[in-house]
């Protein structure tokens, strides 16, 4: 069994081409347990092709890679059952009701009392409400929500988020951020990949900038800023943000 001081995730020297196109050039970081550690970048930097290296999806050319104390490449079971990945898309059955998906998902783990499971990941995602209706009738920030608690069926002690609030309004986001924020206070250790660096800022312990394959620097938000010389300061009246106005007028009419 991996140690608490062991990271939850591990990974060297990581490569990845297709042809003359070369994906990830020695990619490198380590993810502590318990944390959250955000991979920002542009489209195309090869977050996606990192995190299916890692979910045993993908081989990679070179490098390595330990998930959980189990070598990637190794002990692929092992790694699988340690996680669990979540996508760009909600990954729900909307002809079911959100207490229905997550109560499937719990059978087809072989886990007791699937309804009982059901209903404490309703209550932990504020879906308890919307229990009995369909998914196809949730917003999109509930149906992330609910894709979140499915991923969380059989307590993974790690899972990816691959870029999970692409495509969601303001408003969804922020219930994604809120969600993703409870899982880190229930210990789990969470790969988030964004193109977002407000969503960066505002969930991860650790970030790790990825341009063209390449880990440019790595650390918390405080040593990142540091690389930057401080801004001359200058005294302006402060104007309410368009996220300030919309989140006012929106807060009481849900």
């Amino acid at each position: 069994m991996p140690t608490t001081s062991e990271p939850a995730i591990r990974v060297r020297g990581l490569e990845k081409s297709y042809k003359t196109l070369h994906v990830l050039r020695g990619v490198e970081f380590d993810v502590a347990r318990g944390s959250v550690f955000a991979l920002l970048g542009s489209n195309g930097a090869g977050k996606t092709t990192v995190v299916r290296i890692l979910a045993t999806l993908l081989n990679a050319d070179a490098g390595t890679a330990v998930v959980n104390g189990f070598d990637v490449a190794g002990r692929p079971a092992d790694v699988r059952e340690s996680l669990s990945l979540a996508g760009q898309f909600a990954a729900v059955d909307e002809m079911l009701t959100g207490r229905e998906n997550l109560a499937l998902v719990a059978r087809l783990r072989h886990l007791e009392k699937p309804g009982r499971i059901a209903d404490d990941l309703l209550a932990r995602f504020s879906l308890r409400d919307a229990a009995a209706r369909r998914a196809s009738a949730y917003s999109g920030g509930m149906r992330r929500r609910l894709d979140l608690a499915m991923s969380l069926i059989g307590n993974p002690p790690v899972v990816f988020l691959d870029e999970p609030t692409t495509g969601l309004d303001p408003q969804a986001r922020a219930e994604v951020w809120q969600a993703v924020k409870e899982l880190a206070g229930h210990g789990t250790t969470v790969l988030l990949t964004t193109q977002y660096l407000d969503e960066a800022e505002q969930l991860a312990d650790r970030i790790a900038i990825l341009h063209q394959g390449r880990i440019l620097v790595s650390g918390g938000l405080a040593e990142l800023k540091r690389l930057l010389p401080p801004a001359e300061i200058e005294y302006v009246e402060k104007q309410p943000t368009l996220e300030d106005v919309f989140f006012a007028l929106v807060k009481d009419r849900r």
